[in-house]
């Protein structure tokens, strides 16, 4: 079996403009990224006929796995990125300060820790059910940190993949497991 996650195509809402932003100028920079169209590229299938394709349900994900699959696309909430976790501070902060508070969050923020074993849940539901339905090779269309989550639990069921830190936009990676392994 094969499968195969592709990060939606890159969002054309810029870094915001202002350097220092505040908690709510963060969550409404981050809402106009949400509703952001995407600027199309070419996504390279590795001349593999997929037979079936989950997709986030958000938008981005949703034109990029139209743009690369044409044909029925099962849209899934559970694909949705991870939320932004709230950070409430009284003062502006640097946007590359915020990122790395994201990236640190899950050692800080009893929300975030909550939202990432969620994510991890939902992960593992996903691949339950692509697995229960059909030993089909299945392109899984998200985002950049739900594939960080989605490439550890396929590399714990058995699959054989790529490393990556931050998936590239449009960028394929296949995970592979041979017929007779089992997870």
């Amino acid at each position: 079996m094969k499968v195969a996650l592709v990060r939606h195509y890159k969002v054309n809402k810029g870094l915001p403009e202002n350097h220092r932003l505040s908690t709510d100028e963060l969550v409404a920079w981050f809402q106009e990224y949400d509703e952001s169209d995407i600027t199309y590229g070419e996504t390279d299938l590795n001349n593999i006929e997929w037979k079936r394709c989950f997709s986030s349900d958000m938008p981005r994900a949703h034109k990029t796995a139209k743009h690369i699959y044409k044909q029925e696309i099962t849209l899934l909430p559970e694909l949705r990125e991870i939320p932004m976790p709230i950070i409430p501070v009284k003062f502006k902060l640097p946007f590359i300060l915020w990122a790395l508070l994201f990236r640190m969050s899950g050692l800080i923020n009893k929300q975030a820790r909550t939202d990432m074993a969620e994510t991890k849940r939902k992960v593992a539901a996903v691949l339950d059910r692509a697995i229960s339905e059909s030993e089909d090779d299945l392109l899984i269309v998200s985002h950049g940190g739900i594939m960080k989550f989605m490439r550890k639990e396929l590399i714990k069921r058995g699959f054989k993949g790529p490393r990556f830190d931050i998936a590239v936009n449009g960028k394929l990676y296949l995970f592979e497991k041979q017929e007779n392994e089992t997870y």
